[in-house]
């Protein structure tokens, strides 16, 4: 048989020949044949039909095919599969495309001898499925080179009844749907450069149910045979499509699949998607019809696209063109955009400041027309960001690790690093100090302030979620530090003021010896913008400027820490007084003696039975003493009595801190008029208050018995609010002060010794809401200030958890500050009122706490406000707290208690009939715009960190489905050597810091 077949194709042979083989081959078409033999005669057949030289073959391989399959059915059926029919349908046959009319033919052929078959079916929906396709395809070859509007109209409408064809198959068979769109994504994904898929797919947008949006871009986002090159195409191609007039949720599915790739960290994708499309998108609104869709896939390309400036800077030179072009026509829709418009642009702006010469003119043009919060534009922007979007499309290792809900970085814990990190997000809120660094022009050095402004940057402008500050590390640890080891805080403060301070005065020296000749910074000091920041007038670099008005030669940290005091002493036999003036930057506030156990009295009666807390090994060892030892116990307890007394409170340490001291007997003063030893009294006395208060609870005590430091862990109660006594300044007697160097008024040695006895003041609740300040007050003396009440505001808190300085865990909280001035939350909706009673003399000589009480016609913040008005720092983590939680640390984890203080001065600009509190003429009202250098290091990191982003998702995606993948979780950021801030150091027993997220409130 197969030679006979062979014959009919052969040309050899005459056509009367070939018809008597036909008549032969028909007839023996009733004979049994094997199944083997069956295939290879369709098979023949249908090379026949397909590719006969001519019409005689084709028609003799139909002949033969209607014979045999007429016969031998079962057989055929078997051949003539859904398989077959979806191979010619997609890849043609042999030379023939799969577009040929013979395909077509021979697939009609074959259908009507198998019609009355089960197998049938199945063919015939494999057959709907490949029309569908093909008929998607054909829309997109619907290109309109048209340009009267008669004929535009005919074309859409022409499109319009296709895609309506569509919707129509969709809603009988919904099965048809996904094999569409598969097709159509794999039109518009196509590379081929010779295919440009015309627009008008975008009609079939609005036939597909939005609720599929979620199952879609899980296909395409999650699929790892989809390239790259593809996805950008299909993307762009997408983009286009908002060009379509009468499309309907283009800018829905353009969104979604925006936010899937972020989501998947295929940020490659994403960047150069936006750079290509982003003043195509924007062109579209200038079309009435399609600028809603327009606006808001700008709104959110633009607002994702954070690292860099490059995307919205593409679009700057359009903006007041077309703002200027909708302001006339007066129509509702118009005014909706441009309110919509306006707010666009002052977020982006607000997020790329520092280009006065790009923003002007648009300031200009929309100056009328309302301005959003800052606090909204902040919580827009975090919300937007790609490493903020949410991935519910792959498994947990795929999640990035975002910033947090409150838009603040953290700091990576490089090694027992956090006495660092928390001292640096102390710093970085304080708003004036943050903001003056960051205004400074250091025209390319390298010095210290140069890296502290760099951090300060990357920490108000980086997307990664937590900074490596290994740069800052290195350059600011004190000689003595040993690296890995956990330090002192409070120590690694001083010593890095002190290098800020005495780094700035020697650039001031080696400025002032040079010629005085027209400087090249004050040109450079302008900026890359031509034009000077709000700061430089006051601190445009790290050198003198005499020239400048109102400049006094203090250093940056003399202006924002720097205070003095007065040391008096008075002979008390001869009256006579010697005062010396020291300056300070911070102030080390030792305990009453009485207030702690260390060598107070043993407590006496039944109700006064002593707590007994453990204390532990200054080198990190055990924190439980061996059971049984009398004597370890006895050396290890930190013995506090229960008393009911009230807590000791930062004003009660400030007044025993200035309080008089008696010196007498072996204390004696050697009073220089008398010649002798003689009774006398020593005073302090605070004569310039500092812009930020830095206030250090001196909790490590020595011991004398035993040779260790021990943690005192009375709880000590924080006012949000204090006001502080500033004595004017007298000529001193004696002075013996430097002041290019800010010393330390106060060692821990001497302040801890202090022979003082000054129990805490117990005010009765009823007197203590009688006085209500204005502002600062003042006592006078024969017509002279004697005393001011400055009034200061908490701004951060440094936390220690453990017993031993040489182990546990620092952390910090810090004031959230809200608007642009940079006033505390507290201040600007409540009135202060004295906690406290008697003569106003009394009261203003000393320090105390100030109460908040709303004022008239304000509403108080309501608890969620609250919840958000601190942040917690804890090494990478950072969270919204309250200052409740800040007030009961200590009461619910005894080991947590308060190190470091910052209280930031709060003065009053004139009589204000509300007694709000005002800025004064030292701050910054706004942040500052980053300098070149900083902003180019800023993009080129964010680069980076998308590219690790996304090289690190690409590589967990391949591995996940081999392997299971085990992570670290987020917790302690600390690599747990002995006596460190992890696990094994800081606290053993039930009370230990055994987890960070247990200080997460």
């Amino acid at each position: 048989m197969d030679k006979i077949l062979e014959g009919l194709v052969s040309s050899d042979h005459s056509i009367f020949v070939k018809r008597a083989i036909v008549k032969k081959v028909v007839e023996a078409a009733e004979k049994e044949m094997t199944e083997e033999q069956c295939q290879a005669l369709f098979t023949l057949t249908t090379r026949l039909i397909l590719l006969g030289e001519d019409a005689f073959q084709k028609q003799i391989g139909v002949q033969v095919l209607e014979a045999y399959a007429r016969y031998h059915r079962p057989e055929f059926e078997c051949f003539f599969n859904k398989e077959l029919v979806l191979g010619l349908l997609q890849q043609g046959y042999g030379q023939l495309d799969r577009k040929d009319p013979a395909i077509i033919d021979y697939i009609h052929c074959c259908l009507r001898l198998i019609i009355s078959c089960p197998s049938v079916l199945e063919i015939f929906s494999v057959i709907q499925v490949e029309v569908l396709r093909m008929l998607v395809r054909t829309i997109s070859y619907f290109h309109c080179f048209a340009s009267q509007e008669r004929e535009l109209r005919e074309y859409v409408g022409q499109v319009t009844k296709v895609s309506t064809l569509l919707q129509n198959i969709w809603k009988a068979d919904p099965a048809t749907l996904l094999p569409s769109l598969q097709e159509v994504f794999a039109i518009i994904s196509s590379t081929d450069p010779s295919f440009d898929p015309s627009i008008a797919l975008a009609s079939l947008v609005q036939h597909i149910p939005v609720q599929m949006i979620t199952v879609l871009i899980k296909s395409l986002t999650t699929d790892q045979n989809v390239k790259d090159a593809n996805m950008t195409k299909a993307l762009c191609r997408m983009i286009d499509w908002l060009s379509w007039p009468l499309a309907q949720h283009v800018d829905t599915w353009v969104i979604a699949l925006l936010k899937g790739l972020a989501a998947v960290q295929k940020f490659t994708i994403l960047i150069d998607v936006t750079l290509l499309k982003i003043e195509l998108v924007f062109s579209r609104l200038w079309y009435p019809i399609v600028r809603p869709g327009a606006l808001t896939v700008l709104s959110h390309m633009l607002l994702s696209f954070q690292h860099s400036p490059e995307a919205f800077h593409l679009v700057v030179p359009h903006v007041v063109h077309l703002v200027q072009s909708l302001r006339p026509d007066g129509l509702p829709t118009s005014r909706t955009f441009l309110l919509q418009f306006t707010e666009l642009i002052h977020c982006m702006m607000y997020q790329y400041s520092g280009f006065p010469d790009l923003y002007d003119q648009i300031l200009e043009s929309i100056k009328d027309l309302p301005k959003p919060a800052e606090e909204k534009i902040k919580l827009v922007l975090n919300q937007s960001a790609w490493t903020s979007q949410s991935n519910s499309f792959v498994s947990g290792v795929l999640m990035q690790a975002g910033k947090s809900e409150t838009g603040k970085t953290g700091l990576v814990n490089l090694g027992n690093t956090c006495y660092m990190n928390s001292i640096i997000q102390t710093l970085f809120m304080a708003t004036d100090f943050r903001r003056h660094v960051l205004s400074l022009h250091l025209n390319g050095s390298n010095t210290l302030m140069k890296r502290l402004q760099l951090l300060f940057a990357f920490l108000a402008h980086t997307q990664r979620a937590a900074y490596a500050p290994r740069n800052f590390l290195e350059a600011s640890r004190p000689p003595w530090f040993n690296a890995g080891s956990q330090q002192d805080c409070s120590e690694y403060l001083r010593f890095l003021l002190d290098r800020l301070h005495e780094e700035e005065k020697t650039l001031q020296v080696l400025e002032s010896a040079k010629p005085k000749v027209a400087s090249p910074v004050d040109t450079r000091s302008k900026g890359q913008t031509g034009q000077t920041s709000p700061a430089e007038g006051e601190e445009s670099s790290l050198t003198p400027a005499e020239s400048k008005p109102g400049y006094d030669g203090r250093t940056l940290i003399e202006r924002m820490f720097g205070g003095k005091l007065i040391t008096g002493i008075q002979c008390m036999q001869c009256n006579s007084l010697s005062e010396k003036e020291e300056p300070f930057t911070d102030l080390s506030l030792a305990f009453c003696p009485f207030s702690t156990s260390q060598d107070g009295p043993q407590p006496e009666g039944p109700s006064e039975e002593p707590k007994v807390l453990c204390q532990g090994s200054v080198n990190g060892g055990s924190e439980i003493p061996e059971p049984g030892s009398a004597k370890a116990l006895a050396n290890s307890v930190h013995v506090v009595p229960v008393t009911n007394e009230p807590p000791l409170s930062v004003p009660d340490l400030v007044n025993y801190f200035l309080a008089p001291e008696i010196l007498d007997g072996d204390n004696a003063y050697f009073c220089e008029k008398c010649g002798s030893l003689q009774r006398a009294e020593k005073t302090m006395k605070v004569v310039s208050a500092p812009e930020y208060l830095i206030l250090t609870l001196l909790r490590f005590s020595y011991d004398a018995k035993c040779h260790v430091r021990r943690k005192i862990l009375d709880n000590v109660t924080i006012p949000p609010l204090m006001r502080f006594p500033v004595h004017a300044p007298s000529p001193p007697t004696q002075c013996s002060s430097s002041a290019s160097s800010p010393l330390q008024v106060d060692s821990p040695e001497s302040s801890e010794n202090l022979a003082k006895k000054l129990k805490p003041s117990q005010k009765d609740e009823e007197e203590e809401e009688k006085e209500r300040i204005d502002g600062t007050e003042q006592i006078t003396r024969g017509g002279e200030i004697a005393v001011q009440s400055v009034p200061y505001i908490l701004s951060s808190v440094v936390m220690h958890s453990g017993i031993s300085s040489e182990s546990g865990h620092y952390y910090s909280y810090g004031c959230n500050i809200n608007g642009a001035d940079g006033t505390q939350h507290q201040a600007s909706h409540f009135a202060l009122k004295d906690v406290g009673s008697g003569q106003a003399e009394c009261n203003l000589s000393t320090c105390s706490a100030l109460s908040l009480e709303p004022e008239q016609g304000d509403t108080p913040p309501n608890s969620s406000q609250e919840a958000r008005d601190w942040l917690l720092f804890n090494d990478s983590r950072v969270t919204f707290t309250s200052f409740q939680s800040v007030q009961n640390i200590t009461n619910r984890f005894p080991k947590d208690t308060a190190y470091v203080l910052m209280y930031r001065k709060q003065e009053l600009l004139g009589q204000n009939s509300n007694g709000g509190l005002m800025a004064n003429g030292m701050r910054l009202c706004a942040e500052p715009p980053l300098h070149k250098e900083l902003l180019d290091a800023i993009i080129k990191d964010n680069k980076l960190f998308l590219q690790e982003q996304e090289l690190n998702a690409r590589t967990q995606a391949l591995q996940a489905p081999s392997s299971s993948c085990s992570f670290r979780p987020n917790g302690s950021d600390d690599n747990n050597p002995p006596g460190s801030c992890g696990p094994s150091g800081g606290g053993g027993g039930g009370g230990g810091f055994n987890t960070i997220s247990r200080l997460v409130f």
